[in-house]
């Protein structure tokens, strides 16, 4: 489906389970004053998952997936991998790619910037998505969601199961 805040593709799964023993770490949000307005609404203290960065070792297969973004008219590829347990909740939000911006010097060029979602496994009961506003649910592995840089969105596991993620930040 595509609508004006987001388009939905396939690309081919070319992945094993690497990326379920990647050296994840869990960060605080970057955004301390949504965080307070999370917290002071009754939301618990996890907002977020685990992500592995490209500051840390990525799966083999990842020049795969740049390749795959760069032939589609992406460019300043960033990934991060990102497991979300159960129980974890990130409420609606739009990224500041405030780091990106800065190691790409794209101040004023921010409306350049893509995000996607590609979802490494199929999609599990009570992992959810929501991208502007439609709920994303009942994926299979291999669907990418892409949005422009400021379009909100909301992530959660209120399943059994860990939920893989692949998160893609770049420009067109």
């Amino acid at each position: 489906m595509e609508t004006q805040e987001h388009i939905r593709y396939r690309m081919p799964v070319a992945w094993d389970d690497e990326y379920r023993k990647l050296d994840y770490i869990n960060e605080p949000f970057n955004d301390p004053q949504l965080v307070q307005y999370w917290l002071a609404r009754g939301y618990s203290d996890r907002f977020t998952g685990d992500m592995c960065d490209m500051r840390s070792p990525q799966p083999t297969w990842n020049s795969y997936i740049l390749g795959w973004f760069i032939q589609r008219g992406w460019r300043n590829i960033g990934t991060s991998y990102y497991r979300m347990s159960t129980g974890t909740v990130l409420p609606r939000h739009s990224d500041r790619y405030k780091k990106y911006v800065d190691r790409y010097q794209l101040q004023g060029q921010e409306h350049t910037i893509r995000r996607a979602i590609v979802f490494l496994e199929d999609w599990q009961p009570g992992h959810y998505l929501e991208v502007g506003n439609e709920v994303i649910a009942a994926w299979t592995a291999g669907t990418v969601v892409e949005w422009q840089y400021d379009t909100p969105h909301a992530a959660a596991n209120l399943g059994l199961t860990d939920r893989y993620t692949l998160q893609v930040t770049g420009c067109r």
